[in-house]
């Protein structure tokens, strides 16, 4: 049965389509609509999408999942007789307005959406089959799903983290025995007060109290932080506690005030320094709460981690290292995303019971599930205007790269689906030579981009040992990029470009089996020059979502954002 998942959050609206247990498409509404991080509606162009990645007819759903985000007014049943009259008003005149399913269960202390919500209207709307289920999902709890069913473990804390969610910030549960347990993050929390004690929020504010901006640069701030010193840490720490059993407090009055407060705390001092507190109180607090919990849970050293706070690949590498965990896995779609799935997941643990639910785990291959343009991607590049197909001098499309690579140009990889989550892992990756560290500044000025973080190194799953310090605990984040680690001495030179000034950087284990094309172009390099690295970063321009069609790849390279394209039949550049 095909079940389709989707999020219409302010922020990083998403679909996905599951047929039952297998993950079919997924796709970020920013990817369709070249909107960053878009939302605020439902991702109707998302959904759309991912029927056409699957292949599959509307008729065929036989469930809905959404989150609590943003509807039209018209899809609700429980306003009182003046909002209703408002409602059709505006809806009369084309003006109709959203309100957000959480908002709306908080503000009358209501925890059960689908009574609130009129399904077979926006079935229609959808054209999807009438009287099909549409349930709605907890946000705490579809971050959490995902990091319980992708990995084989018997026991584990599933901890999330973010800006919030159906009135909360964090959740925490236990994996144990058989049996899941929630201790904090359910339905519940849409009825009672808001809780004043995200983390996340507060780095949040700190991004935005330096000029840049919220639910979008907070990365920024994570490079940022290895410059400074953490000389104002303590003054933002003292308004944070965490309890004895795990729970993440603040003494804000609300969050206006927390905005007010991290401002005031940033004004007039080094961004470096700013940058460094914060990302110590994050470090901190979590770890504290983490190693609470974990012993709360029984001592295991399994944890998975998801919510946009886990986005933040350093605070990832304390966790597993300070903890000694044995394993984390950090749902690569760790931000709002990943949602859909996670809520499709929620269904299917509800509908087939946990023991059943626990029989179809796995673990993640790959996240190439958006569109794979095949032949298309070669007959649009080779026909545009001003490209033209390179002489691969009776080269393979990868030995020819890695030649164009060691010269010293940076070549875009289109190859496989769209990936999904908020990571270039290989099908709509920039590569380069990973040796000068001036690559990161000349391929950041094409790309109008600014980071404090070198580009990420991507690296055959036979030679990531060899060179990176990650062990069984960080290698399976490593496949999706979640996670920092210390580069052995050794090889920091030779891999300079990748390399921060603190000695980590976050690689990217690749297999030749999940992108073989990206597998063979590292071989290849590897060849030519003893060092199996190459630099990896996301091929988009600055505030641009990554690429998704042929025409947009076709663009950025007419535009010089890169010096060729390589797909699996050849390679396209200028002339």
């Amino acid at each position: 049965m095909l079940i389709l998942g989707l999020f219409s959050g302010y922020h990083d609206a998403s679909a996905c389509l599951t047929d039952d247990y297998r993950l079919v498409a997924a796709v970020a509404q920013e990817r369709m609509t070249r909107r960053k991080a878009d939302g605020g509606r439902l991702p109707v162009e998302a959904m759309e999408e991912c029927f056409r990645v699957a292949g599959a007819s509307k008729a065929d759903v036989g469930a809905v999942v959404l989150g609590r985000g943003p509807f039209p007014m018209r899809y609700y049943t429980h306003l009182p007789l003046d909002r209703r009259i408002e409602r059709v008003a505006r809806a009369v005149a084309g003006k109709e307005k959203h309100k957000s399913m959480e908002r709306e269960c908080v503000r009358y202390r209501r925890t059960d959406s689908a009574a609130m919500f009129d399904a077979a209207l926006f079935l229609a709307d959808m054209g999807l089959p009438a009287g099909i289920p549409v349930v709605f999902f907890n946000h705490h709890l579809a971050h959490a799903l995902p990091t319980l069913f992708h990995t084989d473990w018997d026991d584990a804390l599933l901890y999330t983290s973010d800006g919030g969610g159906d009135n909360a910030q964090y959740s925490i549960r236990a994996f144990r025995e058989g049996r899941l347990t929630t201790w904090y993050g359910e339905d519940e929390e849409l009825a009672r007060p808001m809780r004043i004690d995200s983390l996340g929020l507060a780095y949040g504010y700190a991004t935005e109290a330096l000029g840049f901006r919220i639910n979008r640069h907070e990365g920024k701030l994570t490079g940022l932080a290895a410059f400074g010193a953490p000389e104002i840490a303590d003054e933002l720490a003292a308004h944070f506690s965490v309890t004895d059993t795990g729970e993440v407090l603040s003494d804000f009055a609300d969050y206006p005030a927390m905005r007010r407060f991290v401002f005031d705390w940033a004004r007039g001092k080094p961004r470096e320094v700013v940058a460094a507190s914060v990302q110590k109180v994050l470090e901190d607090a979590t770890l504290a709460a983490v190693e609470r919990l974990v012993g709360r849970a029984g001592g295991t050293r399994r944890v998975g981690l998801s919510g946009g706070v886990f986005g933040n690949v350093r605070l990832n590498q304390k966790i597993i290292e300070r903890l000694g965990l044995a394993e984390a896995f950090i749902y690569p779609a760790m931000s709002d995303q990943g949602l859909p799935h996670g809520g499709v997941l929620q269904y299917l643990l509800e509908r087939d019971g946990l023991q059943a639910w626990l029989k179809q785990r796995h673990r993640l291959d790959h996240l190439y599930l958006g569109r794979d343009w095949r032949e298309e991607a070669d007959r649009v590049l080779g026909g545009t205007k001003g490209l033209r197909a390179a002489d691969l001098e009776g080269l393979s499309p990868a030995a020819a790269t890695a030649k164009r690579l060691l010269a010293g140009e940076a070549i875009a990889i289109f190859n496989k689906g769209m990936e999904y989550g908020p990571r270039a892992l290989g099908a709509r990756s920039i590569l380069a030579a990973p040796f000068d560290v001036g690559i990161n500044q000349s391929l950041n000025d094409r790309l109008d981009r600014s980071e404090f973080m070198p580009f990420a190194p991507v690296v055959r799953e036979e030679d990531a040992e060899t060179i990176f310090d990650l062990g069984k605990a960080k290698t399976y984040a490593a496949r999706f990029m979640t996670v920092t680690c210390d580069v052995r001495p050794e090889w920091r030179e030779k891999i300079a470009a990748s390399v921060h000034v603190d000695g980590t950087a976050r690689p990217q284990v690749i297999s030749r089996a999940a992108n073989p094309l990206y597998y063979d172009i590292i071989g290849e390099f590897a060849a030519l020059t003893g060092v199996p690295v190459l630099i990896n970063t996301s091929f988009n321009a600055h505030e641009e979502p990554i690429i998704n069609t042929p025409e947009e790849c076709a663009r950025a390279l007419l535009d010089d954002r890169v010096d060729g394209a390589v797909t699996e039949r050849g390679i396209y550049v200028r002339g």
